[in-house]
């Protein structure tokens, strides 16, 4: 791919030169959230009401937010991880339209992502490999095991963080969900709230002293393998590793 390639995609999807939405030609709309197998394993998670998370300063949390490749060897407890997913992916409602009503904004509402989870070292949580199930506040258990952290890192270019860390999130996009809206042009809205979330991720991880690593460096064949998706109806976009800040 060169330069040009990249400023074709920007002028084909530009709004004069789209084409007409499957919303306009009457096409249901997809899923809010993509089905799961009802006899997997669900594994409910505290209800952020129920969770004490201390009280800081937004300004502060703003300030000192950065980014983190190293991690203490201590574990995350579930209480925080289910924090971390509903700031980043929660559903506060879903309306009559139907859309859902999340904790980050999203282009027409359309909130492409599921989010998927590599635990190594949470308290209470088996490691191994887990989506979040975000209309529910929940997570289903997909494997277990202690390689994955491994196996996914060396997808990631081999990068020491991903392998080491308590526990890591992935953003695997479901395009029809933007495009059935805004056609071509829902590929961009879909890098976009990408960015969306992983700022909340950072945000509520600086708010209970955790750090955290954006990552956008995988050869995106072996990460969508490695969840097992096609990388044309599903593919991976973006992930983060997180865990306990060490001393500076």
């Amino acid at each position: 791919m060169t330069t040009s390639d990249g400023i074709n995609f920007l002028q084909r999807s530009e709004n004069r030169n789209m084409e007409p939405s499957p919303e306009s030609r009457g096409i249901p709309q997809p899923p809010l959230e993509y089905p799961y197998d009802p006899a997997a394993t669900i594994i409910p998670l505290p209800a952020v009401c129920e969770i004490n998370i201390p009280s800081r300063d937004f300004y502060t949390v703003m300030e000192n937010r950065r980014t983190w490749r190293r991690y203490t060897d201590a574990e995350i407890s579930l209480n925080e991880l289910a924090y971390l997913l509903w700031c980043s992916q929660g559903v506060k409602r879903v309306t009559s339209r139907p859309v859902t009503m999340r904790m980050v904004p999203s282009g027409g509402a359309r909130h492409p992502f599921e989010t998927y989870i590599v635990a190594s070292r949470v308290t209470g949580l088996e490691p191994g490999l887990y989506r979040y199930l975000a209309i529910n506040h929940s997570l289903q258990q997909l494997a277990a095991g202690t390689q994955y952290a491994a196996e996914i890192g060396e997808a990631c270019l081999s990068q020491a963080h991903i392998r080491d860390c308590p526990v890591s999130f992935w953003w695997g996009a479901i395009p029809e969900r933007s495009t059935w809206r805004y056609g071509t042009r829902g590929y961009r809205y879909m890098l976009l709230d990408a960015g969306h979330i992983c700022q909340n991720l950072y945000l509520a991880a600086e708010s209970i002293d955790c750090g955290i690593c954006a990552i956008g460096a995988f050869d995106d064949e072996a990460l969508n393998k490695f969840w097992g998706v096609d990388g044309i109806t599903q593919f991976f976009i973006y992930g983060a590793s997180l865990g306990k800040k060490p001393a500076d």
